[in-house]
């Protein structure tokens, strides 16, 4: 410690008034609104049992006649400095800053949402880490008696070509049996519920429940991220009962931020990103260079949305 540091604490230990820092506080420059207008949440039902609801937004005050969209403009202006702020029109700045991947500013603002969905989404929504979770515990707490159980119209069938899902719809004699497996699983809540009473650890009988049980968390997530979140989960591709939760957020957030959405459905949800080995196909008019059947189906696909067959 330097002998000018001693002395400082020695003041302070005899007594010594510091120094009075004052506060500066700033008037907005006009009235202010509230994005939520004073709600203390928008709430969609989703599935059976779900909700999702929106409880917060950062920025919750915005200048009047303007949306939250205004707080990514200000932060992407900084680097201008305070004499430029009509450089850019907000809304094609918005517009020009996604679509050319200048993300920086669209983690100015934030959404917290209480949602509550089966566990098997859970654990796949879970798998986008840039967000903050707080889930429901069960090992505190015992969890409510809700399942998910789908209508027989929508048990899908596995796909051929895509492992991870399916689209078709499957048999309806298949699909009542499975039904019926989702309703024998859901007869171990009743033993659940008997066992802890009888003392067995909650953190050791949640074990013994299935993955169709709902489950609640609050997640807090930036725009930037949310949009990644949404361009996956919104995709025709994402498995039904995850996307639906991400419409349901999609349409919360829209009237908060209606410019960024508009430039994130042009630019991205219903954009198209095309390889080199694409680009080159559709430059040549020849078929795409490559022997990898995904690719070529990939590429398929992608031609039919273009118009090209």
């Amino acid at each position: 410690m330097t002998k000018a540091s001693s002395n400082a604490v020695d003041n302070v230990a005899e007594g010594a008034t510091p120094p009075a820092v004052s506060v500066r506080e700033v008037d907005p420059e006009g009235p202010l609104i509230d994005v939520m207008n004073g709600k203390a949440r928008w709430e969609l039902p989703v599935l059976d049992h779900g909700f999702v609801a929106l409880v917060d937004v950062m920025p919750r005050l915005i200048p009047e006649g303007k949306t939250a969209d205004s707080a990514i403009v200000q932060a992407a202006r900084v680097s201008y400095g305070e004499g430029t702020k009509k450089v850019n029109e907000d809304r094609g700045l918005v517009r020009y800053l996604l679509r050319h991947r200048h993300t920086t500013p669209f983690e100015m603002v934030e959404f917290k949402f209480h949602v509550a969905m089966p566990i098997f989404v859970a654990r796949q929504w879970i798998r986008h880490r840039t967000a903050n979770v707080n889930e429901y515990s069960a090992r505190y707490s015992i969890v409510p008696d809700r399942f998910y159980r789908p209508s027989v119209e929508s048990v899908r069938k596995q796909s051929t070509t895509n492992r991870q899902g399916g689209e078709e719809s499957m048999e309806v004699g298949t699909a009542e049996e499975f039904i019926g497996l989702l309703e024998d699983s859901e007869k171990l809540y009743a033993r659940y519920l008997e066992l802890t009473e009888q003392g067995v650890a909650r953190e050791l009988a949640r074990a013994a429940l299935p993955v169709s049980l709902y489950t609640e968390w609050y997640w807090k997530c930036d725009l930037h991220n949310l949009f990644h979140f949404l361009s996956l989960r919104m995709d025709s591709h994402a498995q039904q009962e995850i996307r639906v939760y991400a419409d349901a957020i999609y349409e919360l957030i829209k009237p908060i931020v209606p410019v960024s959405a508009e430039a994130f459905e042009q630019y991205r949800l219903n954009g198209m990103f095309l390889t080199s080995l694409e680009v080159d196909a559709l430059r040549e008019g020849r078929p795409i260079a490559t022997d990898n059947k995904r690719e070529q189906g990939e590429w398929e696909a992608k031609r039919d949305r273009l118009g090209l067959k």
